[in-house]
């Protein structure tokens, strides 16, 4: 989504993005849920960076697809660990 300008990405993204994304293909490759709860925590973590970033403005689409992603992703991570809670 953000490829097409890397040049307009805010700094925020550009260093959380690759951490995510580090989690994000740990979770994918966990086989226990345990495992899984734990990447979800730090998950968690690192996207409350990005949703809780102090430059954030609802008029720049940027700032909308960053947070729009970031939702996902802590959907994400919120349904692992009610799972494993369930479970």
């Amino acid at each position: 989504m953000f490829a097409e300008h890397p040049d307009k990405i805010c700094p925020a993204f550009q260093k959380q993005e690759p951490v995510i994304k580090d989690i994000m293909d740990n979770i994918n490759r966990s086989k226990e849920l345990t495992e899984k709860a734990k990447f979800a925590e730090k998950l968690q973590k690192e996207v409350n960076t990005l949703l809780g970033c102090p430059d954030y403005s609802g008029k720049k689409t940027d700032c909308k697809n960053c947070h729009f992603i970031a939702n996902l992703r802590k959907k994400t991570a919120d349904l692992i660990l009610k799972v494993k809670k369930l479970g």
